[in-house]
């Protein structure tokens, strides 16, 4: 028999917002084993619970809090969790990591998750103790925008709280818990559907763990690992995510004029440096964090985060401003209102360009900036044209025209990557589950440019790198860390030594080592080995004393990846959803060269051969094999 496993609250609770009545939700050692935790254990629970009629804004569709086993159990940057449900904007199932402190307390009330289920009347503060749950009415707090209303709620507690966008139902509002944000796929609608304006969880429990001694020994090395990286230790801490808007330039991958290229010429008053040097106060980080890549910076003498990467890129040179304060600006009054800062920009771009053609006078202009701030407002409370921007680019471009630009996959808009300078990026937008995501996709692009230089244009192994790269990003995410720990995992010399005769070997042949890639993605048992670069395993049999290696982290990331993307096939996801505007396929980045488009239908056809998958569908054959159910509608399709 199996020993009870640690690491766990060992407790899930469901709590329903109609009845104002809560229980424990049946979740066993066997499920723990199964789905590991955070969006994979989210992802299970949603797909038995789902049906084809269910919509984003039914009364029945559920919203799932997940922490990870690591969550609590001391180890860096391990304060993440999960929201999962489905999604407005996109229609499918969407999942949003978050790194304020919610997860943390929810681990200390002894709750490993929350499923929020039911709608409310009138809105509502749902307070999660350990032994109880208090239902608070919240009509005073509605209204008000993200930090006044966690200003106004218990002050230890740990928080998540929607602003006015979530309250209108944007199709792209966030959740936020502190200044972090919960923010792509509407999760934020979702909560102020159910008229659920804020949660708060407090407890002081802490979780036993399987080995605790050993526990402090792998913690204590994987903080010298992270330190000692050049990216995690140096880059990460010095300039944040910004750094990458330089070498994104460089690679002629940062988006630019609603991905019309690839460069902007005023990228350095966008960038990292520029941020640092003229704007940064301090480093800040997510709780339990030992990379602080979080910048602080002030606005009216306020001390507030400062814009990530994405946030920089799509409100800069994806828009043509190369106006730092006003991102900084945009960045905080996005955050107030509760708003997705990259479907936003992205919906923004697109109506400048449909402006630009003709087609829709919204009085939105690339480079134009002194009217933004007031069109953001117009967006939360869903006033003039906000009300259509509100429903994201997809929505937009079937009202208004202008699909062969309008930047999304299946509904989400795209982050800041332009996959064009970046294929295996390309590929990785169109078959993620979420939708338009750079890491569902498995951020590919750190291979293409951003960390490593393999060959980004060529077509050879992206397949079968994608698929190990989204299953292991998966896992990572289902243990409550930080994805930024994924950095760590290369040999430090390959970043340090770009142009060494081993790190130019090693990026020449990297993408011709597919087959060997593919091996291990069918048949993982064969890496059922602990590497000394990959803590996470080391962490998860210390914390929870279940056995894992790299094979049972592949194994993970496979059935988390299936299970979500069946849970989009009983929605409704229709085949040829996996795909990009033809802006992305058809028309060279670089005039001449046509290797400068993303090649996605080969890719895809080598992509959903690994996958075991027919059309974007996980075949009965590939889902019995993971121990996933074949609901009707695949056991019935004919491709």
């Amino acid at each position: 028999m199996n020993e009870k496993l640690l690491g766990y609250a060992g407790r899930v609770l469901k709590v329903d917002l109609t009845n104002k009545k809560h229980e424990d939700f049946p979740w066993t050692d066997a499920d723990r084993r199964r789905t590991l935790g955070g969006k994979i254990m989210a992802a299970d629970i949603l797909y038995n619970h789902i049906n084809p009629d269910m919509k984003a804004f039914d009364e029945d569709n559920w919203i799932v809090v997940t922490t990870g086993p690591l969550t609590g159990c001391g180890c860096p940057n391990t304060s993440r969790f999960n929201i999962s449900t489905i999604s407005p904007l996109t229609n499918i199932v969407t999942s949003s990591n978050c790194g304020g402190g919610f997860g943390l307390s929810l681990k200390k009330a002894g709750y490993d998750a929350v499923v929020i289920t039911g709608k409310s009347s009138s809105p509502v503060h749902v307070e999660i103790l350990e032994d109880d749950v208090l239902f608070h009415d919240a009509t005073e707090l509605w209204g008000m925008k993200t930090g006044e209303t966690q200003e106004n709620l218990p002050k230890r507690h740990g928080k998540l709280a929607i602003g006015p966008a979530g309250e209108n139902k944007v199709l792209y509002s966030a959740v936020f818990s502190d200044e972090r944000a919960a923010g792509r796929g509407g999760v934020g609608a979702v909560f102020g559907d159910k008229m659920l304006k804020a949660v708060t969880v407090f407890g002081t429990k802490s979780a036993e763990v399987y080995n605790r001694e050993k526990l402090k020994e792998i913690n204590k090395k994987w903080v010298k690992q992270l330190k000692d990286n050049p990216l995690t230790g140096n880059q990460l801490p010095k300039l944040g995510t910004a750094a990458l808007v330089a070498p994104m330039q460089a690679h002629r991958i940062l988006a630019t004029k609603n991905f019309g290229a690839g460069r902007f010429d005023g990228f350095e008053k966008i960038s990292g440096e520029h941020l640092a040097e003229k704007h940064l106060i301090k480093n800040a980080a997510c709780t339990t964090c030992v990379i602080r890549c979080t910048r602080t910076v002030k606005i009216d003498e306020k001390s507030v985060k400062g814009p990530e990467l994405e946030t920089l890129g799509l409100l800069g040179a994806n828009i043509l401003n190369d106006d730092m304060e006003l991102i900084i600006k945009w960045n905080y009054e996005l955050d107030e209102l509760g708003m997705d800062t990259i479907s936003t920009a992205g919906s923004v771009a697109f109506a400048m360009e449909l402006n630009e053609k003709g087609i829709w006078d919204c009085g939105l202009t690339f480079g134009k900036t002194d009217n933004l701030s007031e069109v953001f407002e117009d967006i939360a409370y869903r006033r003039g044209i906000g009300d259509t921007l509100a429903d994201g680019t997809k929505r937009m471009s079937e009202k208004l025209g202008g699909k062969e630009f309008a930047i999304h996959s299946k509904g989400m808009e795209l982050s800041a990557y332009e996959p064009r300078g970046a294929v295996g990026q390309g590929l990785g937008y169109a078959t993620s589950n979420r939708g338009g995501c750079h890491l569902n996709a498995g951020y590919l692009v750190f291979l293409e440019g951003l960390g490593l230089n393999i060959d980004a244009l060529t077509p050879h192994g992206k397949a079968a790198l994608s698929i190990m790269f989204q299953n292991l990003m998966e896992t990572i995410s289902a243990a409550g860390s930080c994805l930024f720990t994924s950095y760590a995992v290369l040999p430090s010399f390959l970043i340090d030594k770009p142009n060494s005769f081993i790190t130019k070997t090693v990026t020449t042949l990297f993408p011709y080592f597919g087959p060997v890639v593919n091996l291990l993605n069918r048949y993982p048992f064969i890496a059922s080995v602990n590497l000394p670069f990959i803590m996470h395993a080391y962490a998860i049999t210390a914390a929870t004393g279940m056995k894992t290696n790299v094979a049972k982290l592949l194994k993970w990331g496979e059935y988390g990846y299936n299970i979500e993307r069946a849970s989009n096939i009983v929605l409704g996801q229709e085949k040829g959803a996996d795909t990009l505007p033809k802006r992305l396929t058809d028309e060279n980045q670089i005039k001449d060269d046509n290797r400068t488009k993303v090649p996605l239908d080969k890719m895809k056809k080598t992509y959903y051969r690994a996958r075991g998958w027919i059309d974007g569908v996980p075949t009965p054959k590939k889902l019995k094999k993971l121990g996933i159910k074949v609901p009707e509608i695949i056991k019935n399709y004919k491709g």
